[in-house]
């Protein structure tokens, strides 16, 4: 059996309990398995007007495992001191009578990461609940002490440490640990039927990255205080500015229409544009699972598969879909270390994903627009990846003769996403927050519909 190591000697008894369990599989007549184990630790406070409102702490241990007899499978899901042999019994069971899949199956051993690589993605320590208190009382008077903030809509801060093992009946065995450390508050503005409200929140993987209470806090309010006095605007076309916070959700758009297993199921308006232009030349989109700290980082993905830089879009062109070895086999293709355990399932999932910025700032782009909206909140999921149809609730800054010049809201955005990908144009202020990265996006001749 080949091992790799992460902090292997600390998981020692994930890993052996995952050894254990796809050996009863064997056992009990699977031709191969797979079972993925983890334990997490989680704590959090809630503050609101200076007071605890509440605090959580929450431990698991759960493992997932997966059998194949031939093409059929089964998986099943239990904590961490069940009975193996009975369990593993169970899945077998179930997997003689599924229905065959020709596509299931453990990735191919010659695709399995050998080497791990430490990607620093556990703090050393966790923080005391003293320390959790003081920053959310801290973001939440930072947020409170703006000029217009009439109250708080809370504040919280949150820690997860979790371990995480994969093994294979084909000889994998990986295993790493992870922390994630968050911070947010949401302010209110106004008073009565003008209120507005607004948020701001920092995540990372390690405490020092954390941004500062003091600076989560004051733009939480500043953005509640900003919002003030929206109006509603005329209906007709113009020009969306989505900030960098919104902008990310169209990057996750173009992620879900490449997502192997809707390429798959003909569920994708994509699944005809591999190798082809769906964009302008200046969209770039990389997904770096390697990022060091990274917030979806991962040395393996959840199947066991090496993990790489990946092009999805490469200056316009649709370059890669994002595929787990199902989806790829389905396509006749290779996989490329996209595949996520969810519970029982594996499927293709993207993890730090970043646009790459352009040349120009929001700013000189809001300069030319003669009629549009900086918008800086989205309503709604009136999003179809399978025809590409766009309308959601939007609320922001109208734009006239390139300045802003009022809030707006209760207005819908609404276009083809073939279109916007078409009309997309970046600007340079790439908001790094998150595990996806983007810049203001801009995207001309949508329709809005007001008043």
């Amino acid at each position: 059996m080949t091992r790799v190591n992460a902090d292997v000697t600390a998981l020692s008894s994930l890993t052996d309990a995952g050894s254990r369990l796809v050996e009863a599989a064997l056992a009990a007549g699977a031709d191969a398995a797979d079972v993925r184990m983890s334990r997490s630790q989680s704590t959090g406070v809630d503050i609101r007007n200076g007071k605890v409102e509440e605090s959580e702490g929450a431990e698991t241990n759960s493992f997932s495992l997966r059998v194949f007899i031939g093409q059929k499978i089964a998986s099943v899901s239990s904590n961490i001191h069940a009975d193996v042999h009975t369990l593993a019994e169970r899945a077998v069971a179930m997997a003689r009578v599924s229905p065959a899949n020709e596509f299931s199956g453990l990735a191919n051993s010659d695709e399995m990461v050998t080497q791990i690589q430490d990607l620093d993605l556990s703090d050393a320590d966790p923080v005391d609940f003293g320390t959790m208190r003081e920053q959310a009382l801290a973001s939440e008077a930072a947020a409170l002490a703006v000029d217009g903030v009439s109250r708080s809509g809370g504040s919280g801060f949150s820690q997860t440490r979790a371990a995480l093992v994969l093994v294979t009946s084909g000889g994998f065995v990986g295993a790493y640990e992870t922390s994630r450390y968050a911070l947010s508050v949401t302010a209110i503005a106004g008073e009565g039927t003008g209120m507005e409200r607004d948020y701001d929140f920092s995540a990372a993987r390690h405490l020092e990255d954390l941004r500062s209470a003091q600076d989560i806090g004051q733009r939480a309010g500043q953005r509640a205080v900003a919002s003030l006095g929206q109006k509603q605007m005329p209906t007709g076309q113009g020009t969306i500015v989505f900030e960098p916070r919104v902008a990310k959700s169209l990057v996750g758009h173009i992620l879900g229409a490449a997502n192997g297993a809707s390429i798959a199921r003909k569920t994708s308006f994509l699944r005809n544009n591999l190798e082809q232009s769906i964009a302008p030349d200046n969209i770039t989109i990389i997904d770096d699972p390697l990022r060091p700290r990274g917030l979806a980082s991962r040395p393996f993905d959840g199947e066991g598969v090496e993990c790489t830089e990946l092009d999805i879009v490469r200056n316009g062109v649709l370059s890669n879909w994002l595929l787990d070895s199902a989806s790829a086999r389905e396509l006749g293709l290779k996989t490329n270390g996209r595949a996520a355990r969810s519970g029982n399932s594996a499927m293709p999932s993207a993890s730090n994903v970043r646009l790459l910025p352009g040349m120009r700032s929001q700013q000189d782009h809001i300069g030319d627009i003669e009629n549009g909206i900086l918008v800086t909140q989205l309503i709604g999921q009136g999003v179809d990846l399978v025809t590409g149809a766009y309308s959601r609730g939007a609320s922001g800054f109208r734009i006239e003769n390139g300045k802003i010049t009022h809030p707006v809201g209760a207005i819908t955005i609404a276009s083809k996403l073939q279109d916007m990908f078409a009309n997309m144009q970046p600007a340079d202020d790439v908001d790094d927050e998150g595990s996806t990265s983007a810049p203001s996006i801009v995207v001309g001749g949508m329709t809005i519909a007001g008043n």
